[in-house]
Order: structure tokens, then C-alpha cells, then sequence
């Protein structure tokens, strides 16, 4: 199926579940949403009651709409009940100033569309106390008299500069509550944006005057077509479409087809319903990024994990509830953190498992994302759809493969994890601004439409990021602030295991292996022993301010290892023998503990190393820290 159908059976098994009371609201065909300033009470006879300003918090509204105005842009095109001033107030034009103080076109235009439904065999009470009511030509004077509307005391001219919720007065769009008080209509619900019954009235009467029938595309039915599709996609305010086929005079379809009608044809209902599922499914869940929308969903709306996050992150299980039907040796992670690899494969597979209990076979899962270059053109930017198993698989590949030991700031302590896609572009293409890594949106937005497709379809993770990631993390200079820096390398040993993968090169522990013997990773373990050791000497205060010769020289030892670290080994000898005997003698012996394992050749090679002396580094350090502990633990 394409994502349209898929679109279309999201409506099809929800439509009528919810209300607008219950926030999110899947909008009934024929309908859409607009951003009301001004709420107008009137009485189920067309008398005027009260009126008000409304919040931006509850301006959201739901209308209804026909063809032409749900996608109006230019031109005179009413909506057939909520609207603005200027189609709505017959006595607009003694009040507001400008090219458009004479309403007389909209206003006529907007009754005689009212009148219609109101003479229809599907009128609704509030469709008639409405004509009523505006027949009298009253709205300005209604308005401002309530004190809703502020007009000048000398012109008797609304106040140029006096906006309602950012909007000029005269600009507003008003939406009707009606009072009923006769018995056969006290069922009805005075909030008519709310009003399921004004639904279906509309949408009987909007069916019963469309013409146009063609052959949907999408249905395989003769249906009533449309050329005139819904904007407000991502939300109330956006004027972009995702199916248009006005351009008659470009490169549309010009020089394939002779006529719109054969490029395209969908039915209104097809195009609505389609249309309205996006729009929910973006209110329950849509991921805004920048001008970047992102919508991941599951067929049957099952809740799946979102593929934005890291491992930690995939799940919001009560670690307390047991899943009867997972394997025994899933207990053993239970650990809130896992500081082995044994426990971070075993959490892993726990994550992934609740969710696999709770697809079915035949459940698919989607990401969309949309995107729009101009304001009247939304583009697909991102489309994908797998079977919900295939989808969980390769999730689960990706937070194994590309995972790292990790410094958890809140617990303190170090912990097996992956990265976020976020993560990853900061350390990637960010720079330090305020202490906080950070990157431009625009940078954020196109770099998580190149991951997501290594995430969600097992591709490739694009080279320049890698290589991105190994120059920053050889830079620890560009950094004031050291977490930083350590973040930056613990993502890049995390993606460079990935790489590693990818290019059947092995597989690389994720922790300090005693084994390799590769002469990049030995230069990295030399590279922390120094760090280590030098930071060591230091005074307690002074570990957070100084700069050891290690990181100092860090960027030119990842070019030039063998000269550099004669130079970095010299100026490490004064701060071992600062250090007491046995402090010295140990880091002595992990020097030449390394320095063992190299072969002349490779120790005296000074070309660049490769990325693995990152790693070597990165699990150095934590191996040398883990031992440390457990000696104090040992001690106490």
C-alpha cells in the first residue's frame, strides 16, 4: 500500500472515536480547522446574547468547509458557517477602512451560500439562528459595543494599530456558540465547533450539491473529484499542499499530459479523509524539527518506539512488570544500568521484545517526514514503511552496533548505551555555545533525513559523518569544557564500531580488549596512560583547570604518533615521579605493558593512525577507571 492508503485506513478505523473535548480531534470530511480571535453567543432565534476575545490557548477551531474555501487563497471563497469579519459582518463597511471596507461581494456571497443550507432538506437549528441573526447587519455595532472591537471615538473607525491575540481587529475570525432553550433542541451542544450533529449536517449537504464525478485513482470508484486539496497540514496556520495541480502554464505535467484530469484524479472523499488522518496523526505524535515535520506510526497505531532515541530511551516499561512470555535469561537485565556488554545486549533485547509481543504479524510501521521549500508546496521528504518486525530488528541492530560505554552524568557513573540521532549531529557538526553543544537547524533537519534510513532500513551511516566525528574527537582543544569533548569521543568509538561493521572489518568490543594488538589501538592506549597518569599528579583543585601534554598534543599525535609521543613521554616523567611508588610503578608497568604488545616497525611508523586509536583511548581510559574503582571498593 501506498502511504496514502495507508492514510485512508488510519481514518477508516478511527474516524468518530474522539472529540474535540478530548484534544486531539480526527477531523470529520468536510471539515478543517481555523485560529479563532472573537467567539459570537447568539440564541436559537437569532438574537444577539454576547461576545468575546479568545485566547491563543483555546483558538484552535473546528469549521466546516467547502471545495473552495477549505483551499482558498485569492478570491471570494466563504466558509459555509465560522468565518471572518469581512465575510460574516453585513455592517463591516461603516467601521473598517481600506481596499476591503466594502464587504458587499463576501458578504452576499457568504448569505447566499448560508441560505442554501438553511433551505436544505439538512438545515441544522444553529444554521438558522445564525442567517437570522447576521440578516440584521449588526455584527460591527454588536462588537463593539460589548467592548470586544475597539474604534476610534472621533471617526468611529476600528483602531488601526489594536490587534486581538496578534491579529488586526478587523482581520478576526469568529467562531459561534449557540443557546438553546426549546425542548426539542436542548440535546444539541451550544459550542457548535464542538457540535457532532452540525457535522453531519454539513457533510449530507455538501455531498448532495458536489458534481465532478471521475474515476478516483485511489478508491477504483466513480466518486465526485477534486483538484482543490486541504492546506493547514502540519497545523492551523500552514498554507502548504501536498497535492496540487494548478500550473497550467510550467512543467507540472505539461509535455505528458494534456489536461490536469488526466495527470491526477482523486475523489473529495479520498483526498479528505487522507488528508485529516495526517493532520491527526501530526497532533498525537508528529516530530517537529525546524521546517521539518516527522511522523512515525504504526498501521493499527500500536505504540512503537521512536527511532530518534538512544537504547535507554525505547522504552517506558515498569521494570517491575515481568512479561511471562519473554525468555528466563532476560532476567539478568533487570539492571537499571548496564555496565557490561553482557547486560546491555540482555536490556537491549528486552526493549525490543515488548514491543515485538505487541505488533501483530501484519502490523507495518511508517515514517514520514514532510518538509515545504515554499509556502504553498509541501514535499515528501522522507518515506518509509516496513513490516513492524523487520522494523524492530533493524532497531535493535542499530542500538547494538553503535553503542559505547558511556559517562551518565546523572548517575555518575559509566553505562553502556547508544546515541540519539540528535547526539550524533551536535557531536558530528556542532560547536561549544554556552557550554552546550549545538548546530543549526538546518544542519539537524537534512542530517536526521540522512540517518533515519540507517536506522529504520539497515543503510549504510554516510562517511562524512564518521570521519566528522574522528576530527572533532582528535581536537579536544576546541573544547572548555571536557564533557564535551568526552561526549564527541564517546559517540565517535560508537559510529566507528558501526563503520567497522559495515566494511566487514570485525567486530570491536565495546569495552578494553587486551587482545588487540593493532597499531592505532596501541598508540590510543599510550595516549590515556599518559592523560591518566599526568592528571594524576595534579593538585585535587587544579584536575578540571589544567590541560595535561596528552590532550595538548592530542590532535598532532593522531598525524605524527612516534615523534609526538617522544615528546609527550618526556614531559610525562617529572609528573610520575611526583607520584608516590606504588602510583608510579603501576603506571610504569601499563606503559610497558603496551609498549610489549607493538612491533618495532608499526611503533615507528609515523604515519596517521587510523580511527581505531579513538577506541583504544576511550576503552583505556574506562578499563583504567573501572580498575580504579574496584580497588577503592576492594579497600573499603
Amino acid at each position: 500500500m501506498s502511504w496514502t492508503s495507508e492514510l485512508y485506513e488510519i481514518y477508516r478505523q478511527h474516524c468518530g472515536r474522539n472529540t474535540a473535548d478530548e484534544g486531539e480531534i480526527l477531523l470529520p470530511v468536510s471539515h478543517s480547522t481555523a485560529n479563532a480571535q472573537i467567539e459570537l453567543t447568539i440564541n436559537e432565534q437569532g438574537e444577539f446574547v454576547t461576545a468575546r476575545t479568545i485566547e491563543k490557548s483555546d483558538a484552535v477551531t473546528v469549521i466546516p468547509v467547502t471545495e473552495d474555501s477549505g483551499a482558498r487563497a485569492n478570491g471570494i471563497s466563504p466558509m459555509p458557517y465560522a468565518d471572518k469579519l469581512l465575510y460574516i459582518a453585513g455592517d463591516y463597511g461603516i467601521y473598517a477602512e481600506g481596499k476591503r471596507a466594502d464587504n458587499t461581494k463576501y458578504f452576499e456571497a457568504y448569505m447566499n451560500q448560508l441560505a442554501r443550507w438553511r433551505e436544505s432538506e439538512y438545515t441544522h437549528p444553529a444554521v438558522h439562528a445564525l442567517f437570522v441573526y447576521l440578516e440584521q447587519k449588526t455584527l460591527m455595532r454588536d462588537l463593539v459595543g460589548c467592548g470586544v472591537l475597539k474604534t476610534d471615538e472621533a471617526t468611529g473607525k476600528l483602531l488601526a494599530k489594536t490587534k486581538i491575540a496578534g491579529i488586526a481587529q478587523e482581520d478576526s475570525f469568529v467562531r459561534i456558540r449557540v443557546e438553546y432553550h426549546s425542548l426539542e433542541n436542548m440535546d444539541l451542544i451550544s459550542m457548535t465547533w464542538k457540535d457532532r450533529s452540525l457535522y453531519d449536517s454539513f457533510i449530507s449537504f455538501n455531498s448532495s450539491i458536489m458534481g465532478n464525478v471521475q474515476l478516483c485513482y485511489a478508491l477504483g470508484k466513480e466518486l465526485p473529484a477534486t483538484y482543490k486539496h486541504p492546506s493547514k497540514v502540519r497545523n492551523a496556520g500552514d498554507k502548504a499542499k501536498l497535492i496540487s495541480s494548478n500550473d497550467e502554464s510550467g512543467f507540472t505535467y505539461r509535455g505528458r499530459f494534456s489536461g490536469k484530469e488526466e495527470a491526477i484524479s482523486v475523489s473529495y472523499e479520498f483526498s479528505q479523509k487522507m488528508h485529516n488522518a495526517l493532520k491527526w496523526l501530526i497532533q498525537k505524535q508528529g516530530i517537529p524539527l525546524d521546517s521539518l515535520t516527522l511522523i512515525p506510526w504504526a498501521s493499527a497505531l500500536q505504540e512503537i518506539p521512536s527511532p530518534l532515541k538512544d537504547a535507554y530511551s525505547l522504552s517506558d516499561m515498569d521494570e517491575d512488570e515481568e512479561d511471562e512470555d519473554a525468555p528466563d535469561e532476560y532476567d539478568a537485565a533487570d539492571e537499571a544500568v548496564a555496565d557490561t556488554e553482557a547486560q546491555y545486549h540482555l536490556l537491549l533485547q528486552k526493549m525490543i521484545w515488548s514491543y515485538k509481543e505487541s505488533l501483530k504479524p501484519e502490523t507495518k510501521v511508517m515514517l514520514m517526514g514532510l518538509d515545504a521549500a515554499t509556502t504553498g508546496r509541501l514535499s515528501i521528504a522522507i518515506y518509509t514503511e516496513l513490516e513492524g518486525s523487520c522494523f524492530l530488528d533493524n532497531l535493535h541492530s542499530w542500538h547494538r552496533d553503535t553503542a559505547a560505554l558511556r559517562f551518565d552524568g546523572r548517575q555518575k557513573k559509566n553505562m553502556y548505551n547508544s546515541f540519539s540521532v540528535y547526539e550524533i549531529i551536535r557531536c558530528a557538526f556542532g560547536t561549544e555555545i554556552n557550554e552546550k553543544l549545538e548546530c543549526k537547524k538546518e544542519l539537524l533537519r537534512d542530517n536526521v533525513l540522512r540517518l533515519l534510513p540507517c536506522i529504520m532500513e539497515g543503510r549504510a551511516v554516510p562517511v562524512d559523518i564518521v570521519q566528522n566525528l574522528y576530527y572533532k574527537a582528535s581536537n579536544p582543544l576546541a573544547y572548555e569544557k571536557s564533557y564535551n569533548h568526552r561526549t564527541v569521543l564517546e559517540t565517535a568509538c560508537g559510529l566507528i564500531r558501526k563503520k567497522n561493521l559495515e566494511q566487514k572489518k570485525g567486530v570491536i568490543s565495546m569495552g578494553y580488549d587486551p587482545n588487540e594488538t593493532s597499531r592505532s589501538y596501541l598508540y590510543g592506549c599510550l595516549l590515556a596512560i599518559a592523560d591518566k597518569a599526568e592528571s594524576s599528579a595534579y593538585d585535587k583543585e587544579d584536575r578540571d583547570k589544567r590541560i595535561t601534554n596528552a590532550r595538548r598534543y592530542w590532535n598532532t599525535f593522531s598525524r605524527r604518533p612516534w615523534q609526538t609521543w617522544l615528546v609527550i613521554e618526556s614531559r610525562l616523567r617529572p609528573y610520575l615521579d611526583k607520584l608516590d611508588g606504588a602510583a608510579r610503578i603501576s603506571y610504569e608497568k601499563q606503559l610497558n605493558a603496551v609498549m610489549e604488545k607493538f612491533r618495532v616497525a608499526d611503533f615507528e611508523n609515523d604515519s596517521p593512525l587510523n580511527p581505531s586509536y579513538l577506541l583504544g583511548y576511550h576503552h583505556y581510559m574506562a578499563h583504567s577507571y573501572k580498575n580504579l574503582k574496584n580497588k577503592n571498593t576492594e579497600e573499603e
